[in-house]
């Protein structure tokens, strides 16, 4: 961190007068025994630059820190706000959105009052994944980015938090190749310049294998997966450990490694509980119902995600709401309650939009299609597809993509239109040919761990 400029020699003068009188000292007092009363005199009145060692010896004297003399912030004013900025990230953490802006606007008004630029960041970061939580996208993305400007200065593991905000930002919004690119760069950046700090990998790691698995890149987040379980007992962050071992479990899941993955979200779970992080616990009911889906276990798997939903709403986390709902939903078609699920999803798909949730409101009308080539509208399930199609290309999740293709060009061969499945057919093999590669550089290089 850059250390900030101190104050210009006419209020560090005047500062000092007043601590000197507070104090009742004569200016021979505080000048002994290394300057002479006249210095001080000189010092006081403005008209020399004192320098560090001066004010390092009129600060000892004057019993405060040389950062307060200098600059007019005491260390107990820092100390003040970081434990406030703590209290700011429990209540966030405990799924109190609101409350937490509140919070946060607050501390970075005063840390911006002082100039203090790390606790302004810190903030700012704040405010950003307050508005992941709420669901407002842009205004996530704009606090992680001034969050990046007030650290411009510092070396890179310090800005990967608001880096790697802005990329979740970018990956909600359905900008999954932007979110790579801004994850994989700074994971190359980490390790090519030797800066390897395992909470800043991890915080990476496990942040690009959402967008891996959306793109169809499986290797990809298996690979990550595999470096995020390696650096995890380097870490000192059980929050960020536990996050990982939400994110590991789709990896796992992917590979059918069911009990594994149950196993790795029965580990974050514990340790969430013991943090105390309600929204955290919450998407671990999700996943958790995501496993048993998977399993075929519909009735615990409706259970778990009825659980998180019913968190998560208390705690208005809008847009993991409206994922965990279309989640929901498809168990609820699979035990046979259609009617239930599509009014389930036409409900959340008014909070989706292209720009917010991309991915999870083309899920929405995929289910919604399935409902409706079951009950045999098939213009209606035709036009749920397409709509999906166009969600979904505009995001790149080519595993999604290929999946679709497969279910229009099946829909399209029954009604008898067999040119425009084979074309349905045609772009799902073209996605299905090497998930991924087609929009990945190079993947990132293994941190040395």
């Amino acid at each position: 961190m850059s250390v900030p400029e101190r104050d210009d020699p006419g209020t560090i003068g005047r500062r000092v007068q007043r601590l000197r009188t507070e104090r009742g000292l004569t200016q021979k007092q505080l000048a002994e025994p290394v300057y002479t009363p006249a210095y001080v005199s000189t010092l006081e009145s403005g008209r020399v630059r004192p320098s560090d060692d001066a004010l390092r010896h009129l600060a000892d004297r004057l019993g405060v820190g040389f950062d307060e003399l200098a600059t007019g912030r005491s260390a107990r004013l820092v100390t003040e706000l970081r434990l406030r900025l703590t209290g700011a990230q429990r209540t966030l953490a405990v799924g109190e959105a609101e409350a937490a802006v509140q919070e946060y606007a607050g501390l970075l008004a005063e840390a911006e009052a002082h100039g203090l630029v790390e606790e302004q960041a810190a903030a700012l970061l704040g405010l950003g994944e307050c508005a992941l939580e709420t669901g407002e996208l842009v205004t996530g993305r704009e606090y992680f980015e001034r969050a990046e400007e007030r650290l411009a200065d510092a070396p890179l593991p310090a800005r990967v938090p608001a880096l790697r905000g802005r990329a979740v930002a970018h990956y909600l919004a359905g900008e999954l190749r932007y979110a790579v690119y801004l994850l994989e760069s700074t994971i190359d950046e980490l390790n090519r310049s030797g800066l390897h700090d395992p909470d800043a990998l991890l915080l990476l790691y496990a942040g690009v294998i959402g967008p891996y698995m959306d793109m169809g890149a499986h290797a990809r987040a298996a690979q990550a997966a595999e470096f995020a379980l390696a650096l995890a007992p380097q870490s000192g962050d059980p929050a960020l450990v536990a996050r990982m071992h939400r994110s590991v479990a789709r990896t796992l899941l992917a590979e059918g490694r069911v009990a594994e993955a149950d196993a790795s979200l029965a580990k974050a779970a514990e340790l969430y509980r013991g943090l105390q992080l309600r929204t955290e616990l919450a998407n671990c009911h999700w996943m958790r119902g995501y496993v048993h889906a998977q399993n075929g276990e519909l009735e615990r798997a409706e259970k778990e995600m009825r659980e998180a939903l019913e968190m998560l709403s208390a705690k208005r986390a809008s847009l993991y709401s409206s994922q965990v709902t279309v989640e929901l939903a498809d168990v609820l078609h699979r035990r046979g309650s259609s009617q239930e699920a599509a009014a389930l999803l036409r409900d959340v798909l008014g909070g989706l939009s292209p720009e917010r949730g991309a991915v999870h409101a083309a899920a929405a009308h995929r289910l919604l299609g399935i409902i409706a080539e079951d009950a045999r509208e098939t213009e209606r399930a035709e036009e749920h597809y397409v709509r999906a199609m166009s969600l979904l290309e505009r995001a790149g999740a080519a595993g999604d993509l290929a999946d679709l293709c497969r279910l229009l060009g099946d829909l399209l061969r029954r009604t008898g239109r067999v040119e425009a499945a084979l074309d349905a057919y045609r772009t799902g093999l073209g996605h299905r040919t090497a998930p991924g590669t087609t929009t990945l550089g190079p993947a990132p290089a293994q941190p040395p761990v």
